[in-house]
């Protein structure tokens, strides 16, 4: 085989070489610019006899997993901080899932157009495989199902 089957050899490295290097430079091209993805552990525990929860079930919604704790770092000026986000509850029903934020007699929720998109846009940005967020106040016994359509 000698010289010819050396030849053969390398001609399918470089082959290889040149396939996995198009490979890296199209998906660098065609994929938006990476974001550090927000990846939910399991969360914390749930309670059986949580109203939230009790609600949820009773309206069809299966709870998947708990209050989540996403921590956040801001620089300002040079000056760090420190913040954070948390959401409530992550629900599915009929295979969609949703980000679930609880009513807090504190935070009276604005139900305008702005007062909606200030206080749960951030949820629907963090997470954009949910296919919306959810509103739940068990006292009123009221779901509110909110899908942010953002386009030109």
């Amino acid at each position: 085989m000698g010289m010819y089957g050396d030849w053969f050899i390398m001609l399918v490295a470089g082959a290889f070489l040149l396939f996995w290097l198009y490979r890296g430079a199209y998906r660098w091209l065609h994929q938006p610019i990476s974001v550090n993805r927000l990846t939910l552990g399991k969360g914390g525990e749930l309670t059986e006899d949580d109203e939230n929860i009790i609600f949820l079930e009773r309206s069809g919604y299966e709870v998947l997993s708990g209050k989540h704790r996403v921590p956040i770092r801001i620089d300002l000026d040079g000056q760090s901080l420190n913040s954070r986000l948390y959401i409530d509850y992550i629900a599915e029903q009929d295979g969609k899932m949703y980000i679930v934020k609880t009513a807090r007699e504190r935070m009276p929720m604005d139900w305008t157009g702005s007062g909606v998109r200030d206080r749960l846009l951030i949820y629907s940005l963090l997470l954009p495989e949910c296919t919306g967020v959810l509103f739940v106040d068990a006292k009123e016994q009221i779901i509110r199902q909110i899908i942010f359509n953002i386009s030109d």
